[in-house]
């Protein structure tokens, strides 16, 4: 088996982050590591990390870093990690990312790439209030670039399509504002390690796939790379 791959997927809110981990995930047999989903799933399972970010959110509180890297720390444990994973949502500090490098180290890897997908705040906003997301497990859907099969019905596990509070055009350009106080100084913090490759996501969905394959390492895993 060949060395294992690890890349970060860095963007503002709405740049396609998860629509392109979920599809790289597939094509190069990578695990997709999604904060978001690992949170879902350890709030609905109810888990001793679960609970203890419950408690923060009940509080109206940040959940810290140590809980957030704790729950990263256990995936990585996980055997579909083996040829490497796909970082979607984290990290998002530059805390984070010196724990990652930490985690990774200490199996005898590393970040291999930080790829920046690089969208125009107009296009940002544009694509945020048009999304609807899937209420059971998050599936993303957009009524312009990416509908449902049947307006309002997620097309994977049939459940309701709702707009979130954040995806309404007047709360969206905050959100970008704030993913840059926080997240731009891991953007720096990767192009400081001469990880970072920027990605122009401001294409059609196939397109924005294809220019990321090209600046991923290859996966030993003999995965295909390409459609």
């Amino acid at each position: 088996m060949g060395k294992p791959v690890f890349i970060v997927l860095l963007g503002p809110p709405g740049a396609g982050k998860g629509t392109q981990a979920q599809m790289l995930s597939q094509r190069l047999g990578l695990a997709h590591i999604s904060t978001g989903d690992l949170f879902r799933k350890h709030l609905r399972e109810q888990t001793k990390l679960g609970r203890l970010a419950q408690e923060y959110m009940n509080k109206g509180e940040l959940v810290p870093d140590s809980v957030t890297i704790a729950m990263v720390q256990e995936r990585l444990q996980e055997p579909d990690t083996a040829h490497g994973a796909i970082f979607d949502g984290f990290p998002r500090t530059v805390a984070q990312a010196e724990a990652l490098d930490d985690l990774l180290r200490q199996l005898g890897a590393q970040v291999d790439v930080a790829i920046l997908v690089d969208v125009p705040e107009a296009v940002l906003v544009e694509r945020l209030s048009g999304r609807r997301t899937c209420r059971a497990h998050g599936h993303i859907f957009h009524v312009k670039y990416n509908p449902p099969k049947t307006p309002g019905v997620c097309d994977y596990d049939g459940s309701e399509l709702y707009q979130r509070e954040d995806d309404r055009p007047e709360t969206v350009k905050r959100r970008i504002q704030v993913y840059w106080e926080q997240t731009g100084p891991v953007v720096e913090y990767y192009r400081e390690k001469g990880l970072l490759v920027k990605v122009d996501g401001n294409r059609p969905m196939e397109e924005v796939t294809r220019a990321l394959l090209q600046v991923i390492p290859p996966v030993g895993n003999g995965a295909i790379e390409e459609a």
